[in-house]
């Protein structure tokens, strides 16, 4: 069914649900990844090689386990609030909830992804790399995943 016509022909209930089902599809995809970036993570410690970091290195593998722990909880969350929500009244606000979750789960994900890009380069390249190669990754998310989406919803037509 095209966009424009499901808008025109659901009732807010029906639209409701149809993003709030929208909403746990995407969250199922993003999760796998904040699961698999946290069980790398819980490892890490327990390696030789980590007892030969760095302080600079430590505080970034803290920073980067910190902010994918956050992550998985604000991600994990909408699915949460909705099981314990189940038949309740007033599924917007639950909906509206679950997508401010979502967004600030993606946002402590992009921190963690980068915490990573930078542990995981500074070990193989140096310190020296480390900065430069986590700008890089910085700004590809920036742009792929914040800019590109809100200017295109800056200049999507309006409907008259």
């Amino acid at each position: 069914m095209d966009e424009d016509t499901s808008k025109n022909t659901e009732s807010p209930h029906d639209r409701v649900n149809r993003e709030l089902t929208e909403l746990l599809s995407e969250l199922r995809i993003a999760l796998p990844g904040v699961q698999m970036l946290f069980a790398f993570l819980l490892t890490v410690p327990f390696h030789e090689t980590f007892a030969k970091l760095s302080e600079l290195l430590r505080g970034v593998f803290f920073f980067t386990f910190a902010t994918t722990t956050v992550a998985a909880v604000f991600l994990i969350a909408p699915s949460s609030n909705h099981r314990i929500a189940f038949r309740a009244p007033e599924k917007e606000r639950l909906l509206l909830r679950a997508n401010g979750f979502a967004i600030v789960g993606i946002a402590f994900l992009a921190l963690a992804i980068c915490g990573a890009v930078f542990l995981i380069s500074g070990m193989l390249l140096g310190e020296g790399w480390a900065p430069a190669i986590t700008a890089l990754a910085f700004l590809l998310i920036v742009a792929t995943w914040y800019v590109v989406p809100l200017w295109r919803r800056a200049h999507a037509q309006r409907p008259s």
